[in-house]
């Protein structure tokens, strides 16, 4: 049982990290020559998505890795 559980681990850190990964920063490369970030933008479609997505795994990610500590 505790191997499915370190393998769940293993799959849902791989897609945080990607899902982390992909999200796209406001100010990019600007704030580092000085360029203000002043813009107020919302997010919409797919980067609203795949921000969901990345709270979603991170609260089983937690929550796989208490269940995996109470199982072992």
């Amino acid at each position: 049982m505790e191997t499915y559980f370190n393998i769940a681990q293993i799959i849902l850190s791989t897609a945080l990290i990607l899902a982390v990964l992909l999200q796209v920063r406001g100010g990019g490369l600007g704030g580092i020559f000085g360029q203000a970030d002043t813009v107020y933008r919302t997010k919409r479609g797919v980067e609203k998505t795949l921000f969901q997505l990345t709270i979603v795994l991170i609260f089983l990610f937690v929550i796989i890795s208490i269940i995996s500590l109470r199982v072992g």
